[in-house]
Order: structure tokens, then sequence, then C-alpha cells
């Protein structure tokens, strides 16, 4: 791959590299402005109350929509995907949810609750997470109709009729479980509301990863059959032990220590 991507960048002088970044800065800082006011027309859409009543598993027992904002008076949830009988998440959710952990301590501090919620039991999600080393609450819908309410479960029915409403479309309904996130508001009276959803690469912008990689020379490289994150990503646990170059920093110095 080094050796193509040399092969499809000229090579130019600093003046000229000089003029070309700052021909791109301009569309850089247009980007950021409409992306300011794309996030100020996303807080500006209406709202719909929640009023059915859903209830979770959590590991300190039954716990209501309303429990799950900790306190706070907006709740994120992560729709995970990890269905009844899963032996494991998916891979892509997990990819997203290695991002969490590390943002929770400031947005918890911005009055912003987190959950993960799945289908699957609570028996299926604790061993995955543990093995994970996640620390984010998750909780199960199991029994409940908050998955297939928020669009991202499918009944025998829908899978059977060929169709299912997802990312505020029907597609063909060829799975149990996809992914999705799901935003929500509890006023001091306690009404809770819904303000917010977004399916498939909706949820791209919790991938802080992509922030990193997308600013490198050769960028995702998602080139393979399925075009997507899984031409590369596992699971973090996966990976092999060394990172893919096989060099560290502590390296490179012991290196030039032997040649000076």
């Amino acid at each position: 791959m080094d050796a193509q991507a040399l092969a499809s960048h000229p090579v130019v002088s600093e003046a000229e590299w000089l003029e070309a970044r700052k021909a791109l800065l301009v569309k850089e800082k247009a980007h950021t402005r409409a992306g300011d006011a794309l996030s100020a027309e996303r807080r500006a859409l209406p709202w719909v109350e929640v009023t059915k009543s859903y209830v979770f598993d959590s590991p300190s027992g039954k716990v209501s929509l309303a429990d799950l904002f900790a306190g706070r008076s907006q709740l994120i949830v992560y729709h995970f995907m990890l269905g009844p009988g899963w032996k494991e998440g998916c891979s892509g959710c997990s990819f997203l949810s290695d991002h969490v952990d590390g943002a929770r301590q400031h947005f918890e501090h911005h009055d912003i609750s987190y959950v993960a919620v799945s289908r699957g039991t609570l028996a299926e999600i604790e061993p995955f997470k543990k093995r994970m080393g996640w620390t984010f609450p998750w909780v199960s819908s199991n029994g409940s109709d908050f998955n297939f309410d928020y669009h991202v479960s499918f009944t025998p029915e829908q899978k059977a009729a060929g169709h299912a409403e997802y990312n505020f479309t029907s597609i063909p309904a060829s799975s149990d479980e996809l992914p999705g996130l799901s935003i929500f508001y509890k006023s001091p009276e306690g009404r809770i509301f819904h303000t917010y959803s977004a399916y498939a690469r909706g949820g791209e912008v919790l991938i802080g990863t992509y922030a990193f990689i997308d600013l490198t020379p050769i960028g995702r490289d998602e080139t393979g059959p399925g075009a997507n994150m899984g031409n590369w990503m596992h699971y973090h646990d996966r990976y092999d032990t060394k990172p893919a170059a096989n060099v560290t920093l502590n390296g490179i110095a012991a290196a030039s220590a032997k040649q000076k």
C-alpha cells in the first residue's frame, strides 16, 4: 500500500504544498461551519413525549427509562447489537463502544448520561462486557418493546414479510438486530421526551478512531468485500499482540542510541 500511496500523490515543493493546503483549509472551515449549523438544526428538532412504560434488567434489578438518566436531564442510549442467544456483541458496536468510557467522565459533568441497551439477556451481556473491560452502564431490554419501538430489532413477522423500518425508510428485514442511537431529555417534572435517533453510519460521529485515521494520507482504506470497518477492524482483544508496523517510539529511541 505504501508504494501505491506514493504513486497516487504528486511530490511538490513546500510552496506548492502550502498553496494546496490553504485552498483545502477554506473548504475545511466551510465544513466546520456547516457542521455547526447542522448541529443547531439537530438541537432544534421537535420532541416526542415518551408515554409508554419501559422496564429493563440491570445488574441492580429492574429499572425504568427514567432511572437510566441517573439523575441527569439528558440521556444517550446506544442500541448495541447483542441479541438473545448471541455469544458476543457486534464487532462494529464494540468498536464504537471502545470510545465511550474515556469520554464519559467529561460528558457526565455536562448533564449527560449514557447507557447501552441490548435485547440479549443480562446473563449474555455481562460476560461480554467483562471480557471487553467496559464500565459504562449496559442493560437488557429483553421482554420489552423498547428495541422494536425504536426500530433496531425486528420481529419474526417483519422478517417473514421481508421488510422493516430502519433509518427512517423501509429495508429488507434480513437481520434480527441493527445498530443505532437515541437521545432523550427528562424535564424537572419527570416528563421524558425522545429528541433524536440515528442509525447506520449516523453513529459514526461517536467513533473517534476514524477522526485520527481520516487525517492520514492512506485514510480508512476500507476497500475489501464489505467496504467498511469489517475489512480491518477487530475486537480489541483479538488484534495481534503488537501493532501492525511493529515499531514503537521506545524502539526508535533505542536504535538511535546504538547509532551514536
